[in-house]
């Protein structure tokens, strides 16, 4: 297997909320709701970057599809990050976010390596960091 990721899905809880607050809130590209005629097939998809896409996908279409029970929110399962170039960079993204309707969880702070950075949660629980890591090249 080719170490490679093309599509983050995350399970959402509602579909329209969630787009609205990515593509409305934060600005992501999106061709918005495809496959709404299909029983379990409702999803959008953003471009992240070249070869990677976010995928918004309800949890009982990801319980039905899986063959798995559906679960609630786990939101210390997983978090995403996005590293940014500045300080600065970081509270913009923060302050975005929460007039978007987002939940600031963890306010951006110095961090122990030296950087600095902050969590929020998206309206559907997924948490995400923004962070200012001068040496993430080097990682």
């Amino acid at each position: 297997m080719k170490p490679s990721i093309t599509v983050i899905t995350l399970g959402v809880d509602d579909l329209e909320r969630a787009v609205a607050f990515y593509r409305d809130g934060l600005g992501f590209h999106t061709n918005g709701i495809i496959g709404a005629e299909f029983e379990y097939g409702a999803v959008a998809f953003f471009e992240l970057q070249s070869n990677l896409k976010l995928a918004l996908w309800p949890r009982s279409s990801i319980a039905h599809d899986t063959g798995l029970p559906r679960s609630d929110k786990a939101p210390t399962g997983l978090t995403l990050g996005h590293n940014v170039s500045s300080t600065r960079e970081v509270d913009d993204i923060l302050a975005k976010v929460q007039l978007a309707g987002g939940t600031i969880i963890k306010p951006a702070q110095s961090t122990f390596y030296g950087g600095y950075a902050g969590y929020f949660e998206d309206t559907e629980g997924h948490i995400w960091e923004v962070v200012f890591n001068p040496n993430f090249e080097s990682l």
